[in-house]
């Protein structure tokens, strides 16, 4: 008989280790290692121990294998497509992973629908049964009328857990497409570990990645985590699957980000937008326009930054708000803007500009659930902040763009030239950005170009004066 041992693994990270530890030594976290029972696997025949896609490849000279693109399956969803590169490659494997609740299951059973009429598509859940995902189903569908929805031909539902036997499944139908719904509830009988482990969901992605590479199937996982994180995350097998993309978005605001994080077949930091409606997930053609539909012209607060999410510019709305605070220490509050930069262009404006922000309670707010890092929106967050200290209005036919220095100078950004495009499309007049020292790309015509070498110049060309000109 095989010798069991016993270890313990990270539910985070995946770090093993020997003994039980309280706080795991990779990723930091406490008490996320829990324990698993190994069984040693017997030794093979000699020649026999051959692990692979098919077990009969061998090696071949570069200049002998066809180099020529692969054709990739046209997807009706314009912003997914875009997301992926341009379309589904044959024989990938692509994960998608999110908060429970924010839509990912929806999103790939409306491309199941989309698909099934001309594809073969296999959608394996774990969570639901055949008669709740049909209902779901005919919500997504649901036409004006009351009239009952044609589903596609060609779309298969199979509730099952066990790989094995969803693999046999696979191989009687041959389906073109196959969805695993979520990757956490599968499990391989072998292995004597509970479904949702960090060695279940290795093994089984491992098993799903070598059938989608020898049958030229592509797969799609959906990978979440409970809220309280005490299973395997979707960062478990970035390394196994091709794509990785991530549904974001507050799951109170209708806007979800569909963003790729890893993609083996096209661009990463690329991002979809999309709309949660009645009928299911609706792609936002205009993001930038859809952001910025409710808001509130020459409200002091309010400033329009241009930021880039992978090569798309958006156009978004900064609201900034100061209050007198009674605390010792007062609130710097941000949402959608990462803390510490805040922290940084309030001090920037307090010891540059002399605003008396130590007294003040600070709140920065970025509208649609949205979520920036970049620095380009230094100089919008700055202006809003400034505006509802001053209580006066931002230029609203004028967007900000740049990135500030400690020293409450304004520095270049990169691809300025498509978020000055983005802006004047949607009818922006001017743009106040950083004064460019080194040539580059010419800057579009259609839009007045301002610019100003410090932070305090920008906000004397920004902010409007009660009687209606600069200050």
């Amino acid at each position: 008989m095989p010798k069991t041992q016993v270890r313990y693994v990270c539910a985070k990270c995946g770090k093993t280790s020997p003994a039980m530890l309280g706080r795991c030594p990779q990723c930091g976290g406490w008490d996320t290692m829990r324990e698993e029972i190994v069984a040693a696997a017997p030794t093979p025949d000699k020649g026999t121990n051959r692990r692979g896609l098919t077990g009969k490849s061998s090696p071949q000279k570069l200049s002998h294998i066809s180099g020529d693109a692969e054709e990739r399956l046209p997807m009706p969803m314009a912003e997914f497509s875009r997301v992926l590169g341009g379309g589904i490659v044959p024989g990938s494997i692509i994960l998608v992973g999110g908060d429970p609740g924010i839509g990912k299951s929806t999103l790939l059973l409306q491309l199941a629908l989309d698909l099934g009429d001309h594809l073969d598509v296999l959608y394996v859940s774990g969570e639901e049964s055949e008669r709740q995902i049909k209902m779901r189903a005919l919500r997504l569908l649901k036409k004006e009328g009351g009239k009952e929805p044609a589903l596609p031909e060609h779309l298969y539902l199979y509730t099952e857990t066990n790989l094995e036997t969803i693999l046999a499944q696979a191989d009687g139908l041959q389906p073109d497409l196959m969805i695993v719904d979520s990757i956490q509830t599968m499990y391989l009988p072998g292995i004597e570990s509970t479904a949702g482990s960090v060695t279940q969901v290795r093994e089984c992605s491992n098993a799903l990645r070598e059938r989608a590479k020898s049958s030229g199937m592509t797969v799609f996982l959906i990978g979440h985590v409970t809220k309280e994180g005490i299973i395997a995350g979707p960062r478990v097998l970035e390394h196994i699957v091709d794509t990785v993309l991530y549904l974001e978005g507050d799951r109170y605001q209708a806007f979800r980000l569909l963003r790729s994080v890893k993609n083996r077949f096209g661009a990463t930091a690329e991002v979809g937008v999309f709309e949660m409606c009645e009928n299911g997930l609706v792609e936002v053609a205009n993001p930038s326009e859809a952001f910025l539909a409710e808001r509130m012209v020459n409200a002091p607060g309010s400033a329009i930054a241009v930021t880039m999410e992978g090569t798309r510019p958006l156009l978004i709305e900064v609201q900034g708000l100061t209050s007198p605070s009674n605390l010792g220490n007062p609130r710097r509050t941000p949402n959608g803007v990462d803390f510490n930069r805040l922290l940084l262009v309030s001090a920037v404006l307090t010891r540059r500009l002399g605003l008396r922000l130590a007294e003040q309670d600070i709140f920065v707010n970025i509208i649609g659930g949205l979520r920036i890092s970049e620095p380009a929106a230094d100089l919008a967050i700055a202006a809003a902040i400034a505006s509802s200290m001053r209580d006066v209005a931002v230029r609203a036919e004028a967007v900000l763009v740049g990135e500030v220095g400690l020293s409450g100078e304004l520095r270049w950004v990169g691809q300025m030239p498509a978020r000055l495009r983005e802006a004047s499309k949607l009818g922006f007049k001017s743009a106040i950005i950083p004064r460019r020292i080194r040539k580059g790309e010419p800057l579009p015509k259609g839009i007045e170009i301002i610019e100003a070498r410090s932070l305090r110049e920008a906000l004397q060309l920004a902010l409007v004066a009660r009687d209606g000109s600069s200050e």
